[in-house]
């Protein structure tokens, strides 16, 4: 079964692969990776068995990280073109892209009354996966980060720079 279709949990029920147009898959199948613990940086559309492993298993004679550390840049985007990265920092952990290149890091946060930002845990899930649901459902090569905070705000999504290299999500917590 294509990847975006197998897996499972908060993301992928907020990206709702299923019910995605023809269009929308077809730009997934060309522009969407996703970290895999036991296969690796994936294709959206590539076929992948059941399998239930996490980035923090342990596997007799496999260390995860030195096996996909030298495959993620290759597989995500080490080069000039634009990469948001909107894995988990425990994946991004088990594979880093290299400092300078153009990928972007998606940290969902909050903002309290009194204009506190906290990173969230809970709601990070579902909000990176509605986003990236928006930038399926675009279609369309975004070249630079204006361009994809545009679509993003097009859309109802608050987002906006963080640190250097980082994209900032706003959300609610409720």
């Amino acid at each position: 079964m294509p990847a975006i279709d197998r897996y499972t949990g908060v993301v992928f029920d907020a990206l709702d692969s299923a019910s995605l147009p023809e269009r929308a898959r077809s730009f997934a199948a060309s522009h969407l990776v996703i970290q895999s613990a036991l296969l690796g940086p994936i294709g959206a559309m590539d076929p992948i068995p059941a399998y239930r492993l996490s980035h923090d298993s342990k596997l007799p004679g496999v260390h995860l990280a030195k096996t996909w550390a030298p495959v993620a840049p290759l597989e995500i985007g080490a080069g000039d073109d634009l990469v948001l990265d909107f894995r988990s920092e425990a994946y991004v952990a088990l594979s880093p892209l290299p400092s300078g290149a153009n990928s972007w890091f998606l940290k969902v946060v909050t903002e309290s009354d009194d204009g506190t930002v906290r990173a969230l845990n809970h709601f990070n899930k579902k909000s990176k996966g509605l986003l990236t649901r928006t930038l399926l459902m675009h279609a369309r090569d975004l070249a630079t980060i204006d361009e994809v905070l545009a679509v993003a705000r097009a859309a109802g999504h608050r987002m906006e720079l963080g640190d250097p290299g980082e994209l900032r999500l706003y959300v609610s917590k409720d």
